[in-house]
């Protein structure tokens, strides 16, 4: 039998050229909501429309930063759940974010693509079949 101890994952970092203006553009874009930042390397913790998940982004040059743009978006992507996933994409794009996967259905019924957001980073959008998460 496990002990609960009580853990939950409070946010994921990403260390990113221009933070401050990812930050905005994911406010702007992906309905994310600032929760705390501070001027120290443009940090900022955004947090998803569920106030669940927090992202937290920052600009330190002395650190290593990954090449985004040079990974495979299914090594590493950050995934929302959506209603309407072809609207998403044509808006999303509209706004400076790439198409790297156009939107196709798994075998599990998943509506899904992948976009590259200004940045490099990629981006997942899912309508699921059966919701893993309550909304």
């Amino acid at each position: 039998m496990t002990q609960s101890t009580n853990l939950a994952m409070e946010h994921l970092a990403l260390n990113i050229p221009a933070a401050g203006r990812m930050a905005e553009w994911y406010c702007k874009n992906l309905d994310m909501k600032i929760v705390r930042s501070f001027d120290l390397f443009e940090t900022t913790f955004l947090a998803d429309a569920s106030g669940r998940v927090v992202l937290e982004l920052y600009s330190n040059p002395e650190l290593p930063m990954l090449d985004h743009a040079a990974i495979h978006p299914s090594t590493l992507h950050i995934a929302f759940v959506v209603s309407d996933i072809a609207t998403t994409r044509d808006r999303l794009a509209a706004a400076g974010a790439t198409v790297v996967q156009n939107i196709f259905t798994t075998s599990a019924g998943d509506e899904m693509m992948m976009l590259k957001d200004p940045w490099g980073v990629t981006l997942q959008f899912i309508r699921r079949a059966k919701p893993m998460l309550k909304l």
